[in-house]
C-alpha cells in the first residue's frame, strides 16, 4: 500500500478548522503534535504511538501563514444562517455528511431531543425522600 493510503482526503483542511476554532475560542496558543505508530500490526491495529515533535503557533499569526481568511469563514456561516432564516418556523437539525463537504438541513418534530419531565420529577421525589 502507498504511504498516503491512510490519509483522509479532508486532512489538508484540518489545520484551517483547528485554527478557526482556536481563534473563535480566544485561545492564545495553537499546538500541533506529530506522532507515529510505535509498533503497527498487520491487522491494522497499533500498540501505541511515539511523539515525533510539537509546534506552537499564535492562532492569528498561523492563520496568516496558511492564508486563512476569517472573513471567508464568517461568510460561510452567514450563508448557513441566511438559509436557515428562509425556513418556516420549526425545529431543524443541521447535519454534515461524514467525509464530505455536504451540509443537510432536516426538519424534525418539535418534541425531538426533549426529555420527558415526568421521569425527572419521579427521580427528584425519590431523592427528597432519602
Amino acid at each position: 500500500p502507498s504511504l498516503s493510503s491512510g490519509i483522509n482526503a479532508e486532512w489538508p483542511l484540518r489545520p484551517g478548522k483547528w485554527t478557526v476554532s482556536s481563534i473563535l475560542a480566544g485561545s492564545d496558543l495553537l499546538k500541533f503534535g506529530y506522532v507515529t505508530r510505535s509498533m503497527p500490526r498487520s491487522s491494522g491495529e497499533s500498540i501505541g504511538h511515539s511523539i515525533l515533535g510539537t509546534q506552537e503557533f499564535i492562532p492569528k499569526q498561523f492563520a496568516g501563514q496558511i492564508s486563512l481568511d476569517m472573513n471567508n469563514a464568517w461568510g460561510i456561516l452567514r450563508v448557513i444562517v441566511d438559509r436557515c432564516m428562509q425556513l418556516k418556523d420549526g425545529k431543524y437539525v443541521l447535519y454534515k455528511e461524514p467525509g464530505k463537504g455536504i451540509l443537510r438541513i432536516y426538519k424534525v418534530p418539535l418534541n425531538t431531543f426533549e426529555e420527558d419531565n415526568d421521569d425527572s420529577d419521579d427521580e427528584d421525589e425519590e431523592e427528597e425522600e432519602k
